[in-house]
C-alpha cells in the first residue's frame, strides 16, 4: 500500500488552513506615521530636562544640537504602544564646523536602547504625533462620467 503524506487539499480544506493561521499569526496592522516628534532631552550641565517637537524635516536646537527628524511613526490603538522616530543629530558649535553625532532609528518604550547620549547632551523620543489633519480623499463628482 503506498502512503503519500503530500495529499492535495480540497480547496474547503485550505480555506479553513489559512483561516487559522489568520488566528495564530494575525497580520500586522499599519503603523501610523506623525509629522512631529515629541523629544525630551537632558542638559547634564545644569540638570534641566526639556521636552520639546520637532516636525518632520525641519531642524530644531536643543543646547549645541541640532536635531532634524526624518520619520516618525506609532503603533495604532489595538496594538502595544510604541512610538519611533528615524532622527539625523549634529553638533554645531559656535566658530566650529558641524559634527555628526546620531544618525538612527530612537525607540519610545526603549529609550536606552538607542537615545542619543553626549557628553553634554542626552536625547530621547516621546512619541510621534499628528499635528495636522490629513486631508479627507476628493469627494465624487456626481457630473463626471463614468
Amino acid at each position: 500500500m503506498n502512503h503519500r503524506c503530500g495529499k492535495r487539499l480540497s480547496a474547503a480544506a485550505r480555506a479553513v488552513f489559512w483561516a487559522s493561521l489568520g488566528v495564530l499569526f494575525p497580520l500586522a496592522a499599519s503603523a501610523i506615521e506623525g509629522d512631529t516628534v515629541v523629544l525630551q532631552g537632558l542638559d547634564k550641565v545644569t540638570a534641566r530636562v526639556s521636552t520639546f517637537e520637532a516636525r518632520i524635516g525641519e531642524t530644531v536646537r536643543f543646547g549645541t544640537l541640532e536635531i532634524q527628524p526624518r520619520y516618525c511613526d506609532r503603533a495604532p490603538p489595538e496594538e502595544p504602544p510604541e512610538s519611533k522616530a528615524f532622527l539625523d543629530i549634529y553638533e554645531a558649535r559656535t566658530g566650529e564646523q558641524r559634527a555628526d553625532i546620531f544618525h538612527g532609528w530612537m525607540f519610545a518604550s526603549s529609550p536606552a536602547l538607542n537615545s542619543l547620549e553626549n557628553p553634554v547632551y542626552d536625547v530621547w523620543v516621546l512619541d510621534c504625533k499628528r499635528t495636522q489633519a490629513v486631508a479627507p480623499p476628493p469627494a465624487a463628482d456626481p457630473d463626471a462620467k463614468r
